[in-house]
């Protein structure tokens, strides 16, 4: 293989090689054969490529809040990433589709949450102790646009394959690429600045709803040294908030959690009450009043 040495990768401190040095990813390699035996999917033939490797593309993309397409991309274009993933400038990598089915056949086997317990174990057996108290996020990761009839999309929608593709099994292909039954519609709001009248400087603040296909990665973060703890995958329509529980982790030697206003609710605030957190959830601005 063909490796490029370069200092100034390391000089600013990569947190994907420091990650690299911290976790020995051979640990995982045992219950990610187990799994992927377990799991239906591709019977008769193995992925093409190495399980561990592959599980470490599946934390690239939970750390850098990517879909499989951008996944795809950035390991070819980032010498960081295939540094991390140990790839040569000539290596092969792995397609979007290869990546989707890997992490369906682990979605399927029930692996997924026991991985990263299991990596979150390795952290602090290397005494990266979960301190400092936790930072909540998610984010919208796009997917393929789906092109459906209303009633595919109705089907979907009740967790059926629709009929007509159940009929033409090469229905559920699109493009080369697998029919998503899952991604869900959601609106990105967001701001920008719109020009107005003639004054090259009058530019005025408007909020922008940007409708996106696809997932959110909900991660959990330990704010000490930035590493994810606690991971989730749910459609992009999915409730923020509603995933604080899962993601909020007891271990962790600090007590603060923070996390932005899509997460205040008297739900939320009580749930970290009664396990003695100290919330720093953002304040959602008050109805006509300034913000105190």
């Amino acid at each position: 293989m063909i490796f490029r040495t370069d200092e100034a990768l390391s000089a600013p401190g990569d947190v994907l090689e420091r990650l690299a040095g911290v976790v020995d990813f051979e640990v995982f390699r045992g219950p990610l054969i187990a799994a992927l035996r377990r799991s239906a999917l591709g019977k008769g033939g193995r992925l093409p490529f190495d399980p561990v490797m592959m599980f470490k593309v599946l934390v690239l993309q939970a750390l850098c809040s990517l879909s499989d397409e951008a996944t795809e991309f950035q390991i070819k274009d980032r010498l960081s990433f295939q540094r991390f993933l140990s790839l040569g400038l000539d290596g092969k990598v792995p397609d979007a589709t290869t990546v989707w089915l890997f992490r369906e056949r682990l979605v399927k086997a029930k692996a997924i949450d026991k991985l990263f317990a299991r990596f979150d174990a390795a952290l602090t057996d290397r005494g990266y102790l979960a301190m400092g108290g936790q930072i909540i996020d998610a984010t919208v990761v796009p997917a393929p646009k789906q092109r459906n009839t209303e009633a595919e999309k109705a089907a979907i929608k009740e967790g059926r394959i629709p009929a007509t593709w159940m009929a033409k099994p090469a229905k559920i292909r699109q493009k080369g690429r697998q029919k998503d039954r899952d991604a869900r519609w959601s609106v990105k709001y967001t701001k920008a600045k719109v020009k107005e009248g003639t004054d090259p400087k009058g530019f005025k603040p408007v909020d922008l709803a940007i409708p996106m296909f696809g997932y959110k990665n909900h991660i959990g973060i330990d704010r000490a040294h930035g590493l994810i703890r606690t991971w989730d995958v749910s459609a992009a329509n999915a409730h923020d908030g509603a995933r604080l529980p899962e993601l909020v982790s007891r271990d962790n030697t600090g007590s603060g959690g923070w996390a932005d206003t899509a997460y205040r609710s008297k739900k939320n605030e009580a749930f970290l009450e009664r396990g003695m957190f100290r919330s720093h959830i953002h304040q959602r601005k008050p109805n006509r009043r300034a913000i105190p």
